[in-house]
């Protein structure tokens, strides 16, 4: 695997891009990463879809721990769905991964453009209908309801989706968490991260362990993501930072059609 300096220096300022906009927005890096790797390195006998999710995973723990950390501090985790959801994700991240072992590179490129076209659905809804974030003790959606059952599905979707396409599972499982459990925002970002930071160890190792399977090598994928991993931290401070100073909309419409070009460009169109 041979990098040159201005592909490095392209890919810390990828890091810090993809860590800045995971936090401004509240969306998963790999996001951003894995479609600018595929762009970037894809035409390499090196770069394959496979490598490049392993790679996001690695980074997606190095951008959740120390928001969980924060978390857990500020008393917004819910300890009991976390304790639900935990061991059904890491089952189910497990499972997906597996999936996605079976499937070309291709046909993995094009599940991931299907879902940055979910990602700019749901931000175009925003940009339309702001989600309001209610925090008001009397507010309805702090009366939870968290069961078994509920938060058995809330981490099977958010394992198989972040197995399956090399994501976080913050994006699938925020808002998921949200109309199933009935808990506010804060916590079910909360309950994300704490999961995400764990689970998505697990997948990157299963990941890493299978990439001989597609002429891809554990290595190359530890490279990659350790030079995406320290600015995609420091990206993920300084969006949150910003998320109460920048003009969020604006912000996200420019999201919106990066993502919709990056989904024509993985699915084939252009």
């Amino acid at each position: 695997m041979l990098i040159n300096t201005v592909e490095i220096l392209i890919l810390l300022g990828l890091g810090l891009l993809a860590g800045s906009l995971g936090g401004l927005l509240g969306i998963g890096g790999s996001i951003i990463m894995i479609p600018a790797l595929v762009i970037i390195f894809g035409e390499r006998d090196w770069g394959t879809q496979h490598l490049f999710q392993a790679s996001a995973m690695l980074v997606n723990v190095a951008v959740a721990l120390p928001a969980s950390i924060r978390h857990r501090q500020a008393g917004a985790l819910d300890k009991r769905l976390f304790r639900i959801m935990l061991p059904i994700t890491m089952f189910f991240i497990i499972m997906g991964v597996l999936v996605s072992d079976q499937l070309e590179g291709d046909m993995l490129r094009q599940l991931f453009a299907v879902f940055l076209v979910y990602v700019a659905i749901v931000n175009i809804r925003r940009l339309i209908r702001p989600v309001s974030r209610p925090d008001g003790p009397d507010h309805p959606v702090q009366l939870g309801k968290v069961t078994w059952l509920r938060g058995s599905f809330c981490g099977g979707v958010m394992g198989t989706m972040a197995g399956l396409l090399g994501i976080g599972g913050g994006g699938v499982a925020v808002p998921l968490i949200q109309t199933v459990c009935h808990l506010r925002l804060r916590t079910c970002i909360a309950v994300s991260a704490n999961v995400m930071c764990i689970t998505a160890g697990v997948g990157a190792v299963t990941k890493m362990s299978s990439l001989h399977r597609h002429d891809g090598d554990w290595r190359s994928a530890l490279i990659l993501a350790l030079l995406l991993a320290p600015t995609a931290v420091l990206g993920a401070f300084i969006g949150a930072g910003l998320t109460h100073r920048l003009p969020i909309r604006t912000v996200r419409a420019v999201f919106v059609v990066v993502v919709l070009m990056t989904a024509a460009k993985m699915g084939g169109v252009v």
